[in-house]
């Protein structure tokens, strides 16, 4: 069996294909793999633990069937980064620090989203800094949940227009100071991450980078690791 990493799912309530493609992979893995790792983003955006929009039911139910046979390990990504405690009880998944330092196959591991590391971003690294906050999220929280909803949607819809403006801009990809000073920190792992659309295997120094693809209609892919190593898969 072997490890499964995926990322940048974005399910929400109008991607119905892209639903069902989590829910069946969900299925064709659970119990066949050591373990899931999603790291970031499995949501487009996420307002609250008690968000009870109908869409949420089927995946939360298929999650927790999953981690009934499987361990089933999430971390938060720059849309779905109010994630608590209530997610872990709905979904049976257990959240994850970013990073992540874990060993696997006799090599040392680093997991994380990969929005930090887009430092030439200044504009969202101090949106990232404030809404990190507990305060901040504290706040936001304690808002009606349709008004939260409204401000997630106006921000998805404001992300959507600066996409079809710029594209996959130079900022919004990781800077290698940044990488760099990340793997220094851990003592130079390899490196996995999502978040930029951009999948790739990079060289830094004596470590590597692996960068997930992400889901999109009903396409994906993923990373698998076990004894052979590391290896960027189609669903």
């Amino acid at each position: 069996m072997a490890i499964h990493f995926i990322s940048d799912l974005h399910l929400a309530d109008d991607t119905p294909a892209l639903n069902q493609l989590f829910l069946d992979t969900l299925a064709a893995w659970s119990g066949r793999i050591e373990a899931l790792y999603i790291l970031g983003d499995l949501f487009e955006y996420w307002v609250g633990d008690d968000d009870d929009s109908a869409y949420l039911e089927a995946p939360l139910a298929a999650m927790r069937a999953f981690a009934a046979q499987t361990p089933l390990y999430v971390m938060r990504g720059n849309r779905d980064f109010l994630l608590g405690a209530g997610f872990e009880q709905r979904s049976g998944a257990a959240l994850l620090d970013d990073p992540t330092l874990m060993e696997a196959y006799g090599q040392r591991i680093l997991l994380c989203h990969g929005d930090a590391l887009c430092t030439d971003d200044v504009a969202y690294q101090q949106f990232r800094a404030v809404s990190r906050n507990p305060q901040w999220q504290q706040a936001m929280l304690a808002r009606p949940l349709a008004e939260r909803h409204a401000i997630a949607r106006q921000a998805r819809q404001q992300s959507e227009m600066n996409k079809q403006q710029t594209g996959l801009s130079a900022i919004s990809d990781v800077t290698e100071t940044a990488v760099r000073e990340l793997l220094a920190a851990h003592a130079w792992p390899t490196l996995i991450h999502g978040h930029t659309h951009r999948p790739a295997h990079h060289r830094h120094g004596a470590s590597s980078r692996w960068v997930i693809q992400d889901w999109h209609g009903e396409t994906g892919g993923y990373l698998a690791l076990d004894d052979a190593g590391i290896r960027a898969l189609p669903l």
